[in-house]
């Protein structure tokens, strides 16, 4: 079994003397994941270990350099790992990230043929709907380090200043060859026609088109923004990839249960009844529920309480997430359940499941209703 493993192993002493901490935790989820199959608590001591905090970087001796902001000296950009959780979208969506992996990674293949692409993706959308998680899934497809902006660094409170670090921040992503990533883009790209704007807010706009026309073929960023609509259309047009990462679909949302609270196990049909009846809400709204059930779950050493799941999300309303109750939920609540479901027609053999009742109990609290 040890042979497998011989690769990893090198890897990681070469990793670990280099002080290089994102190279050795990747190396380490992909061993706990390996792991996982034939040891499970070494697989899981593994990943608490890969959670510590290592040597600081610089004490190490560690030698990339991050832009900095030049009065607080805080770093402008930061390294992120890979992430360990997939990433849900649709068809659609799907297809766009396809192709815009396939241009990179072509990208010598076009630029012979004189075609030229400018490797940026602009995500759009509510909060909760993925669109950083996609963007470090997209870094790690293309085996490339994942810098995210830190924008409480780079706005300064001297305007002056934020242009200064765009700057700074744009010059380093075609040495590094990773992936930018920029969330909430529309804090230094909104609108120019805004008359509430600060001429020199205009201004940091400007030094964002500027350092965007300025890159070259082979830089990949990734932009973020909860209200597109802010944006200023310039910024628009020099993203040719985009994608509206709205609420998910009933199909994604059952991929969503069935991963997070039933850990992809044959459950399709509650994972389609609890999607159903969670229209409207946001991939993370239903990963945090479903994971909460799943911890109460492992602490009460007792079955996932799906009628906790199912009260919580009837509660969760506009955007006010409700978690499952430690203590579960009472005979009046499941009466309450059992009649808002029968409204949305749900059947009464479905409706116990989902209350966790019996059809009987069921067919009495509609009569009684």
């Amino acid at each position: 079994m040890l042979e497998k493993y011989h690769n990893y192993i090198i890897d990681l002493v070469d990793s670990a003397l280099s002080a290089d901490y994102t190279r050795l935790r990747r190396l380490g989820n992909k061993i706990a994941k390996i792991l996982a199959d034939e040891d499970i608590e070494a697989s899981n001591r593994l990943r608490l270990a890969l959670r510590q905090k290592g040597v600081p970087l610089r004490t190490s001796g560690y030698g990339e350099s991050l832009p900095v902001d030049g009065k607080s000296r805080l770093p402008l950009v930061e390294e992120q790992e890979w992430p360990t959780t997939p990433v849900f979208i649709n068809a659609s969506n799907e297809n766009i990230i396809k192709d815009f992996l396939e241009d990179v990674k072509n990208l010598d293949l076009l630029s012979e043929k004189g075609i030229s692409a400018r490797l940026c993706l602009l995500l759009s959308g509510p909060p909760g709907t993925g669109k950083s998680l996609l963007a470090s899934h997209i870094a790690a497809q293309l085996n490339k380090s994942f810098y995210v902006v830190r924008l409480d660094s780079a706005v300064s409170s001297l305007l002056g200043d934020t242009a200064k670090n765009i700057r700074s921040i744009f010059d380093f992503v075609p040495l590094h060859g990773g992936v930018l990533f920029i969330d909430e883009m529309d804090a230094v790209a909104k609108l120019r026609n805004d008359q509430y704007e600060l001429g020199e807010l205009k201004r940091v706009v400007n030094t964002v088109i500027q350092a965007l026309d300025s890159l070259d073929d082979s830089a990949i960023v990734i932009a973020a923004t909860n209200h597109s609509q802010l944006l200023d259309p310039a910024i628009w047009r020099r993203f040719p990839y985009k994608i509206e990462m709205g609420l998910p679909t009933d199909e994604v949302r059952k991929d969503i249960w069935n991963y997070y609270l039933f850990e992809d196990k044959d459950q399709s049909s509650l994972s389609s009844l609890l999607s159903k009846i969670s229209d409207g809400m946001s991939g993370a709204d239903i990963q945090t529920i479903a994971l909460s059930a799943r911890r109460h779950s492992i602490l009460e050493n007792e079955a996932v309480d799906i009628a906790g799941v199912v009260w919580a999300v009837l509660q969760t309303v506009d955007n006010k997430l409700v978690l499952p109750d430690r203590n579960g939920v009472t005979g009046e609540q499941k009466k309450k359940m059992s009649i808002f479901l029968a409204k949305k027609s749900i059947n009464q053999t479905d409706i116990a499941r989902l209350v966790s009742v019996s059809r009987q109990s069921v067919s009495a609290y509609l009569k009684e209703e």
